[in-house]
């Protein structure tokens, strides 16, 4: 079996999996943040949980970045820039902004670790090497140009969320609070959403099924959680707000 042949069994398991993923995590809340649970295994500190999951796809994709047939074409140069740019964050900068304590399940990271590596890989291989050209004349079809806006809303919605959740409480408090501004009027999990909307803009800006795939697996990882912390949410405050949806305004 040559790399070309297993790449697409790869795609398949993989776009096969998050369907799966999917099903089980409406039935079983994923153990971290508000639904830690001690039955996971053993447990270590959540900023360095975050660390060690997200850290691999910062040096995988530069790894086949340089390993592809198209390191000094423009528009995969860009993709490298999009995508370091979210992990960068996610890896180096979110994790050290996390308050408090909270645990996180190595079984947990490991998966988080499994999945990136995996996913990580699909993007940047196909990107720099398996894809189509990604000539310069890529960056003016609407493919590129609505998918880059897309990418940044995305990723603007998800840093104001994530801001607002850490200056919920003070340093030293630990009860928990209703957030509120920005999307939260109107969800949940902004956050969420605001990934989903990144890497949906991801997905058309390469307008390739790794994209898709990927796209595909942000939402079936994200959904079921939502959905798990709107009802936490609504379980644990009273004047929780009724026409607060979890994910999608007004929807969902």
């Amino acid at each position: 079996m040559n790399e070309v042949e297993f790449f697409d069994l790869l795609l398949i398991a993989f776009g096969l999996a998050s369907v799966i993923i999917f099903i089980v995590l409406f039935f079983i809340s994923a153990p971290y943040g508000k639904h830690v649970r001690t039955n996971w295994g053993p447990i270590i500190n959540n900023k360095y949980g975050w660390f060690i999951m997200e850290v691999p796809t910062v040096f995988i994709y530069l790894l086949f970045f340089f390993l592809g047939n198209k390191t000094v074409k423009i528009v995969p140069i860009i993709f490298l820039i999009i995508w370091e740019t979210h992990y960068i964050q996610r890896a180096f900068i979110f994790p050290f902004l996390i308050r408090g304590s909270n645990k996180m399940p190595i079984s947990i990271i490991l998966f988080g670790m499994l999945f990136n590596c995996v996913n990580t890989y699909i993007q940047s291989r196909w990107v720099n090497t398996f894809s189509k050209d990604y000539n310069i004349t890529w960056v003016f079809t609407p493919f590129f140009i609505g998918g880059i806006i897309l990418f940044f809303v995305g990723f603007i919605i998800n840093l104001q969320s994530d801001h607002i959740i850490r200056n919920l409480r003070a340093p030293n408090e630990s009860n928990h609070k209703i957030p509120q501004g920005g999307l939260f009027k109107y969800v949940s999990c902004p956050n969420y959403l605001g990934e989903i909307i990144e890497w949906g803009g991801w997905a058309i800006m390469t307008w390739s099924i790794p994209g898709v795939i990927f796209l595909a697996w942000t939402f079936a990882n994200l959904a079921p959680r939502a959905r798990s912390n709107h009802l936490w949410y609504k379980n644990h405050f009273s004047d929780y707000p009724e026409k607060r949806k979890a994910l999608i305004p007004f929807i969902f």
